[in-house]
């Protein structure tokens, strides 16, 4: 049977090649309420573009747990055997939506798991840490990396200056100015929760836990010239691969996997293990192989499914919690606001944000509320009518914060750069000669009092580092 087009009323449209207007010549009428709706509609057809990781791809897949840590959580996601469909959304951080992805920049790797329980996101990196660990820092980092107020281009010495006067940047810098700062495709990207977050068992006992996705298509990057040479003829290179390869049957897959930690190791351990920009050594805390995920199905509609996807660390499960990382408490708040701003207030409504299981909230009204409920007097809580009310099974057990609030200077203690030296060390010969490389091309057009500035922090790193980047600067 033929579909007849209709307007969003649902009133059938008999011409919709030929707008009404006073004669074959003469003007258009305002009666012609399609034309209207279609050019109105055509004005209103893009919401807000992300402030960051603007530019990104996704796919669905599901997570198959393989291994058996129920000692660890009691998480109904995270059990042996159980299957979760997922989507995932890969995505640069500085550029706009327009940007090229074969650009030198981390990687987002933001994850939602619609389990049993609700939904799960997992909001992390292509890296195990980050440029900060306040996030009272994070709007000032992030100007860096956007566009000059005047010029309206991005800034190197924005970026330098930001660097040069953040020593706890360095571990992030050295591993986006090394060879795996641009991946070859998001096939070929490991992903990280990136922050600590906690597990808890069915006993009440309380983990603390790393989250790593490591790429089963091995690691693969490419070089500033391999760059430039694919922006100049495809701007989506990340996004073709990623869609063609699933289109195709060839999957991507990761190896899902732990590292964990207890409460009386983290409070013995030699840095502050809630610490962003510092990563936990494979040799004191090893990784735990946990399940596999596979991306196996393209989104149908890309503005419903990537666009408006809408990912939060505050959406947890049963077994699965915070904690006390600065940078992740400020996201639980930050990222659901942007949500509600930039999609709607009943954003986590849409399909592809909603939950697979029952959603029993006492929200009212607000923009674009479609859900007409049954009548109910249990409209508000406490009541006496019925309505959907607490569960204190579901309690999480403490754990200790501080008890003087005051400002504390994150520094203290912190900025030891060993971890960044011993990443350094790690690099091949080759894999060093890129890192200065790339950190030359990167410091185009920066005032030597930065540069200078920055290669003090290096020479703290390893007189190499410094010395290596001197060279390639030609000075």
């Amino acid at each position: 049977m033929k579909k007849v087009m209709t307007t969003t009323a649902g009133n059938p449209i008999s011409d919709n090649q030929n707008s009404m207007t006073a004669g074959p010549r003469g003007p258009v009428l305002m009666q012609d309420y399609q034309l209207i709706e279609k050019l109105a509609h055509q004005n209103r057809e893009r919401i807000p573009e992300r402030v960051v990781h603007a530019k990104g791809s996704a796919a669905f897949g599901e997570l198959v747990i393989t291994e058996d840590i129920s000692k660890y959580t009691k998480a109904k996601v995270l059990q042996k055997g159980e299957t979760t469909k997922m989507l995932l959304r890969f995505s640069t951080v500085a550029g706009e939506k327009g940007a090229a992805d074969a650009e030198r920049d981390v990687r987002g790797y933001a994850l939602k798991f619609y389990t049993k329980e609700g939904n799960w996101d997992l909001v992390g990196n292509n890296t195990p840490v980050f440029f900060i660990r306040d996030a009272y820092k994070f709007p000032d980092f992030i100007h860096t990396q956007k566009r000059h107020p005047q010029t309206n281009l991005r800034s190197n010495t924005a970026a330098w200056d930001f660097w040069s006067l953040s020593p706890e940047s360095l571990h992030q810098v050295t591993i986006l100015m090394s060879d795996r700062g641009i991946p070859k495709s998001y096939r070929h990207v490991n992903g990280y929760g990136s922050h600590t977050y906690s597990l808890i068992n069915a006993q009440g006992e309380r983990f603390w836990v790393k989250f790593h996705f490591k790429t089963l298509q091995g690691i693969q990057t490419i070089t500033n010239k391999e760059a430039e040479a694919i922006v100049a003829k495809d701007r989506e290179s990340n996004q073709r691969d990623l869609f063609e390869n699933i289109q195709a049957g060839n999957f991507p897959k990761w190896s899902f996997e732990i590292q964990v930690m207890t409460n009386e190791q983290a409070k013995n351990c030699s840095f502050n293990p809630f610490d962003l920009t510092k990563v936990w050594p494979h040799g004191d805390y090893p990784m735990i192989k946990v399940g596999i995920m596979t991306l196996n199905e393209n989104p149908k509609n890309y503005f419903n499914e990537v666009e408006q996807a809408s990912f939060s660390p505050s959406n947890i499960v049963p077994g699965i919690s915070f904690s006390p990382d600065k940078m992740l408490q400020a996201r639980i708040f930050s990222y659901p606001d942007a949500h509600r701003y930039r999609v709607g207030t009943h954003y986590e409504m849409l399909p592809v944000n909603r939950p697979i299981v029952d959603v029993n909230t006492y929200h009212a009204d607000g923009s674009m509320n479609y859900e007409i409920k049954e009548p109910t007097d249990a409209y508000y809580e406490p009541n006496s009518f019925g309505g959907a009310s607490e569960d204190a099974s579901f309690a999480e057990p403490s754990f200790e914060t501080g008890d003087v609030a005051d400002r504390y200077n994150h520094r203290d203690g912190n900025d030891d750069f060993v971890q960044v030296t011993a990443l350094f060390n790690l690099m091949s010969e080759n894999q060093k000669e890129q890192l200065f490389s790339n950190i030359a091309e990167a410091m185009d057009g920066v005032p030597r009092n930065i540069i200078d500035r920055q290669l003090a922090l290096f020479e703290q790193v390893h007189k190499d580092y410094a010395a290596g980047v001197k060279k390639a600067l030609g000075i």
